[in-house]
């Protein structure tokens, strides 16, 4: 890992954190391969993310019994990534940044295995709507998932980058973002109480459309999560349940 100077960054804000090599190149190893191991969890994840919605919108059972098979792995990865934080912070006794980085990456785990969880919902999901014949074609609300979706999706995979790079301005603008995707949610949830007042047969259809949607907005705010704690692994801030304003003013004292 390399040293960072506590020097101003491009958002204007100072930065906190110092990845300095250690004097066991061991212990830096160690560091390194946790943040690695959760990249790898992250991207499992977001192909779980992507693969489910997918079975939704095509009515794809066998990728869905995919998605629901492949839930052992990101739960297993979990599982395996806590256990060695856990040693190392056993042997190792990190301090300071070190000790951010572990604390901060035992957290993101946890709301990375809580993604996959709702990933799995879109699975069991997808299979129903596939056997209820509950098509895309001229189906309003499962268009209007389609973009909702996109939109979680993409937010999942900057979430992501930003938090391999460090990078506190990205996780800002997505925090920044959070309220698009529960106005993009109120507008599904809209569409389909009126969906099924006007044809009572698709109830049990409407209401599984209405899960995944509340999957996807369950999903986005575990990866405001996931920014937060790029936010307090660089800077040294806890800014869970702020605003953004109070997220700004906190990092400019």
């Amino acid at each position: 890992m390399t040293t960072q100077d506590n020097t101003s960054n491009p958002t204007g804000f100072t930065t906190k954190l110092h990845l300095d090599k250690h004097i066991s190149r061991r212990f830096n190893e160690e560091l390194e391969k946790v943040r690695t191991l959760v990249m790898e969890m992250g991207e499992l994840v977001e192909q779980q993310v992507n693969d489910g919605l997918s079975a939704v919108l095509n009515a794809d059972e066998k990728l869905a019994s995919k998605v629901i098979k492949r839930d052992k792995k990101v739960n297993t990865m979990e599982l395996e990534i806590d256990e060695y934080c856990t040693q190392i912070l056993a042997r190792r006794q990190p301090a300071a940044s070190d000790l951010r980085l572990l604390v901060s990456v035992i957290k993101s785990i946890t709301d990375l295995e809580r993604m996959g969880d709702e990933a799995v919902k879109f699975g069991k999901n997808a299979i129903k709507l596939a056997k209820g014949n509950f098509s895309e074609e001229g189906s309003r609300p499962l268009i209007e998932l389609k973009h909702l979706g996109k939109h979680v999706s993409e937010t999942l995979h900057k979430a992501l980058i930003a938090y391999a790079q460090l990078d506190v301005a990205a996780a800002l603008e997505i925090i920044r973002n959070d309220n698009v995707v529960d106005e993009e949610f109120d507008n599904i949830s809209r569409l389909l109480v009126t969906k099924m007042m006007e044809n009572p047969r698709e109830i049990k259809n409407a209401l599984r459309v209405t899960w995944c949607a509340r999957a996807l907005e369950r999903i986005n705010d575990h990866t405001t999560n996931l920014c937060e704690y790029i936010v307090y692994l660089v800077e040294g801030k806890d800014v869970r349940h702020s605003s953004i304003e109070q997220i700004k003013a906190t990092l400019t004292d």
